[in-house]
């Protein structure tokens, strides 16, 4: 992180955040109509609520754990079992909580 003089760079990191979570915050309130179909158990929204949920966490271990700055290998490493256990875990998740209603 030497390259990182100065506080803009923390400033441009709450900036993504506060976007992404704004747009999870409008979702939440507006709840447009098109997302409320049902998909494999659950609405579209909720996935987009996931998958944005998701991209903030990715985004918080890059610059704040400062995987972002290790060797190639580290990051896939670290990357690799979430970015299989997350979506299968979920995947579980939906389709098998569907059985509780039935």
């Amino acid at each position: 992180m030497a390259d990182h003089n100065g506080t803009w760079w923390i400033w441009k990191v709450f900036w993504i955040l506060l976007i992404i979570t704004g747009v999870e915050v409008v979702l939440g309130i507006i709840k447009p109509e098109f997302m409320l179909a049902q998909v494999m158990g659950t609405s579209i929204l909720n996935y987009v609520f996931i998958i944005l949920t998701l991209v903030k966490a990715a985004y918080i271990v890059q610059i704040f754990m400062h995987v972002k700055f290790e060797k190639k290998a580290m990051r896939y490493a670290l990357y690799l079992p979430t970015l299989i256990l997350i979506p299968y875990l979920t995947f579980i998740l939906l389709t098998e909580g569907v059985y509780l209603f039935k």
